[in-house]
């Protein structure tokens, strides 16, 4: 079994984007690899698991990250909280799915309970007297990492893991200007794709495909009106300026947000988190995408559409139609990249430096990872 957290195992990728190679086909296809990734990239560092309005208080959420159900829910002062799902006394499964909750985690089979910051405060019959050295201090649940970051509850399995602000360098100052926390979800959408995570954020990334790919996208997001959007920190970023009407003002019909910058009022930005939010933040909605992996060469897509304003039902349909069709076009061509790996022994190519650097970014963030490496990759110079 080839053993992904030596360097050679990336040496093809650690040259400048101008010699680099693609990813080896096996990140794609092969179950090691997987089994390796899983650990190195979703045990060890931060995840994107929800959207911040899918946990409100008095409610629960519960999520899986790389094996691992975690529960997600706030405490009485509206902070999150995460912990392991599983139960102090015998190891029970608290939650199983998403739901509202009250003060009091239960545990469904003996009936411990939990106060909303993990503490055990009910133990019914089980005579602590007759148990030495038993202290409730001592069983409460153990905590799990979480934090809130564009809209979206981030978790990692890692106690020690950067904070998120660090994690993303600049990008917080970046989008402040947007104030997306006065963006709420407005729809939700979620698609199994076969094909692996990877895949889908690599071509999120680049707007080389734009052209032939999405013919319709590519009149409100002219390839011509791509540039970087790139600073220090753990994301991959394009904007499109400006943002253009198309032939129906799918991206320009909708309220825009108040106080906006000049830049910011007429622009797209494209940004890929790490490893697996995807975000468009446009002046007047946010799409955010949070990949699932589910398996070698399958992921799920979960889609969330957010603004500023309340739309109308019809200009609500109408964007959220538009952007069903570019992903259905995205899904397709992904799977065909997933099946031409797979399947047309494919043993690697070379990257376009003016359209696929955002990529040769991501496979060095995905080999620091494995390798070990905890840095913050660098910005562009200008």
């Amino acid at each position: 079994m080839k053993d992904w957290s030596r360097p050679e195992a990336w040496a093809s990728i650690r040259e400048d984007v101008a010699n680099s190679t693609t990813l080896p086909p096996e990140a794609y296809t092969d179950p090691d690899y997987h089994a390796q990734e899983r650990g190195a990239i979703f045990g060890k560092g931060w995840c994107g698991v929800a959207m911040v309005d899918e946990v409100p208080v008095g409610r629960v959420v519960v999520r899986e990250i790389a094996g691992t159900s975690i529960i997600i829910t706030r405490n009485d002062q509206g902070e999150l909280r995460a912990y392991f799902n599983s139960c102090s006394h015998r190891g029970t499964e608290l939650v199983e799915q998403d739901g509202e909750i009250g003060t009091v985690l239960r545990c469904p089979y003996h009936r411990w309970a939990f106060d909303l910051e993990g503490r055990l405060i009910a133990t019914p019959l089980f005579e602590k007297d007759l148990v030495e050295n038993f202290e409730l201090d001592d069983f409460g649940l153990r905590s799990v990492c979480v934090g809130e970051f564009v809209n979206v509850v981030w978790v990692s399995l890692n106690s020690d893991v950067p904070d998120l602000t660090s994690w993303f360098g600049d990008l917080e100052e970046r989008l402040a200007g947007y104030a997306l926390e006065r963006y709420a979800v407005r729809k939700t959408a979620a698609y199994t794709v076969e094909a692996d995570w990877k895949l889908l954020t690599e071509n999120f990334q680049e707007y080389y495909h734009l052209a032939w790919v999405h013919p319709e996208l590519a009149k409100v997001s002219r390839v011509d009106d791509h540039y970087r959007f790139q600073g220090p920190g753990r994301y991959c970023g394009q904007t499109t300026t400006p943002v253009s009407a198309g032939e129906n003002g799918e991206w320009t019909t909708l309220l825009n947000a108040t106080g906006l910058s000049a830049s910011d009022a007429e622009s797209g930005r494209h940004i890929a988190l790490f490893p697996n939010v995807m975000l468009t933040v446009l002046p007047n909605h946010t799409c955010t995408f949070l990949l699932e992996p589910l398996g070698v060469g399958r992921s799920r897509e979960h889609i969330s559409w957010s603004t500023p304003h309340d739309p109308s039902p019809l200009d609500l349909d109408r964007l959220v139609n538009f952007w069903a069709l570019v992903n259905d076009q995205d899904i397709e061509i992904c799977q065909k990249a997933q099946r031409g790996i797979d399947r047309g022994r494919f043993r690697g190519g070379r990257l376009s430096p003016r359209y696929e650097a955002p990529l040769h970014r991501f496979y060095n963030m995905l080999a620091d990872r494995f390798e070990g490496l905890d840095r913050c990759p660098d910005g562009d110079s200008n």
